[in-house]
């Protein structure tokens, strides 16, 4: 059967490769008999063997030759230091829960494909496990569907910040803003988008309509902190000031602490020996945290003092953080 005569005819190929020497019986049996037929087959087998071969061997021979750089895992980003990142979200029981919440966002979409609802669940899932370039992609089809819903473009737009290209961000959390002009997460996205580019007086604009329609004290607390740095890197202090005015250790906190502590601390109310205790463990507040402080030496033209915030905070593991991502860009603006 020309299957069986086609694998025999690769093992020998192969057996050969080895040093062996050793022929299958089958080609043994093979006689010069003149007949053109006789030929013929001879001819399509070598042809069909040659080819199977080529891929087979090539797969073997790849596998076998491949260096541990070739099978390293692709990473989900490329910092702007050239550091390659990789998804790695949470271990264990936590890791389950993400990867469930992915699977039901999945099901919820198959079941209702065009749920602006969904598509942005599915996103966020994906997003959750630091997949963002597939969380974009997912994001890029509903906007295809949806290209007038705002939370599409807040969305992707975030997910552009956390790959690094500041440019699309830019791009979509403007979008978003034109659509829905009192959402304060799109506000929010687009002055720190302008920011990570070194783009000051455009963030100040975005930041100063994100505190219009901050609703509660969390929200005036996170754009308060890089409102506050984007002063300053203006070089407009008092305005600084009065962005610190509207901050007291009373104010009702849930997701934002880290950035109260470090307004605090722009205040004099809290040292900095004290914030950078408190978020010592955690890897996202010791991001956040570390790049506020690194930040207010850089204020003070302790230039050499905040790069080395800067540097301790992108050897770390938790790089989606906005801290960790401003560290990497200034950085790269000190080379």
């Amino acid at each position: 059967m020309l299957y069986k005569q086609i694998l025999k005819e690769c093992l020998r190929v192969y057996w050969l490769r080895a040093g062996t020497g050793a022929v299958p019986p089958i080609l043994a049996k093979l006689k010069e008999t003149g007949r053109k037929r006789q030929r013929m087959k001879i001819f399509n087998l070598g042809l069909i063997s040659g080819l199977v071969l080529v891929v087979f061997g090539t797969l073997v021979l790849d596998a076998a030759q491949s260096t541990p750089q070739q099978k390293e895992m692709k990473p989900e980003v490329v910092s702007l230091l050239g550091r390659k990142l990789y998804a790695a979200p949470a271990e264990g029981e936590e890791l389950v829960k993400l990867q469930a919440s992915l699977e039901e966002a999945i099901r919820a979409v198959e079941a209702d494909p065009d749920s602006l609802e969904a598509i942005i669940a599915w996103g966020r899932a994906l997003a959750g496990l630091w997949r963002y370039h597939e969380a974009i992609e997912v994001y890029s089809k509903g906007i295809m569907a949806h290209p007038d819903e705002a939370m599409l473009y807040r969305h992707r737009g975030h997910r552009y910040i956390s790959i690094r290209d500041f440019g699309r961000a830019v791009s979509d959390m403007a979008k978003a803003a034109a659509l829905s002009d009192k959402d304060f997460d799109i506000w929010y996205h687009l002055g720190l988008a302008h920011y990570l580019r070194g783009e000051f007086d455009e963030a100040r604009t975005a930041y100063e309509s994100c505190l219009k329609v901050a609703a509660d004290d969390d929200s005036k607390i996170a754009v308060s902190n890089w409102f506050h740095a984007t002063l300053r890197r203006l070089g407009q202090e008092e305005d600084a000031a009065k962005v610190l005015g509207g901050i007291s250790e009373g104010m009702k906190v849930e997701e934002n602490t880290s950035y109260l502590n470090l307004l605090l601390f722009f205040k004099g109310l809290k040292t900095e020996d004290e914030v950078l205790t408190w978020a010592a463990n955690s890897e996202l507040d010791a991001a956040t945290v570390g790049y506020g402080i690194g930040c207010w030496h850089l204020y003070g033209g302790q230039k050499e003092k905040a790069r080395g915030f800067f540097e301790k905070i992108v050897t770390g593991r938790y790089w989606p953080a906005f801290g960790f991502i401003a560290a990497e860009a200034e950085l790269a603006r000190m080379k």
